[in-house]
């Protein structure tokens, strides 16, 4: 059978999906210690092993048992990944069918939906999060080309549970600048009216009011933007998800539901 998607450009790199691995080791590493034979699905890795395996390699740091399968809908690009295998990491064909052994704990899907329209990104969301295993979790998101800003959503199977805005701190000039990455289902929805449009306009202005913060650097300019937009916003403040040793990274979290756009 044809795997199911449309081939991608296949753009990738060295680190470029470093910020959501990090991410994912630091917030759901307990999920994939306790899971029974953890699996991770990484989804339409492009025309290159290498995020694969750097996904690979950082979550065995926090779950060595864990098992990492990349999967591709090109054939020729699932070939040259076949030498870099080894135990725990392999690479196969296929797409939204996902011909995985058992139910995966983690999808990653980057930089996947992107080409799709926003009703198949909805329906792509359903697919995906029906196949994972009790309690899994699928993270998807997009992020520019040398990854240093990234935006992605971790749903499990109820749906879409939070949004996560993470950046280098030189690679914007004000936070709605990683609007463009913003996923499939909302990045045609940052237009008034729309609940992701009041928190990126409310974000910038809470970065403009925290620009004196930044005589100490752009971080101390960041943790004071949040700590002001935290006021009138559901920001994840305690950890996993939130806190300052999250926010010092150049990350955010904000319940989905607070940008669930109006409509659905």
């Amino acid at each position: 059978m044809r795997p199911i998607g449309n081939v991608t450009r296949g753009t990738t790199g060295v680190n470029r999906l470093r910020r959501a691995d990090r991410w994912l080791a630091a917030v759901h590493g307990r999920l994939l210690r306790g899971a029974d034979r953890p699996l991770v699905v990484d989804l339409g890795y492009g025309a290159s092993h290498t995020t694969t395996l750097e996904l690979f390699t950082r979550l065995r740091r926090v779950s060595p048992t864990v098992e990492v399968i990349g999967l591709e809908i090109e054939p020729a690009r699932v070939a040259p990944a076949k030498p870099y295998e080894r135990e725990g990491l392999s690479f196969a064909l296929g797409g939204f069918e996902l011909p995985v052994p058992r139910p995966p704990t983690v999808i990653r899907a980057f930089n996947v939906l992107r080409q799709y329209g926003e009703a198949e990104a909805w329906r792509y969301w359903d697919v995906l999060t029906s196949r994972l295993a009790p309690g899994g979790i699928l993270v998807e998101g997009t992020c520019s080309e040398v990854g240093h800003r990234a935006v992605w959503v971790c749903l499990s199977g109820e749906g879409p549970r939070t949004l996560t805005l993470s950046a280098r701190f030189n690679a914007f000039a004000t936070p709605s600048d990683l609007a463009d990455r913003l996923p499939k289902t909302l990045i045609h929805r940052n237009v008034p009216g729309q609940p992701v449009h009041a928190f990126l306009r409310d974000f910038d202005r809470a970065w403009a009011i925290a620009a004196p913060y930044g005589a100490n650097g752009l971080r101390q300019r960041w943790l004071k933007a949040v700590e002001l937009l935290a006021d009138g916003w559901p920001v994840c403040r305690t950890p996993p998800l939130g806190g300052t040793a999250r926010w010092r990274l150049g990350e955010l979290s904000i319940p989905w539901s607070a940008v669930n756009p109006v409509g659905r």
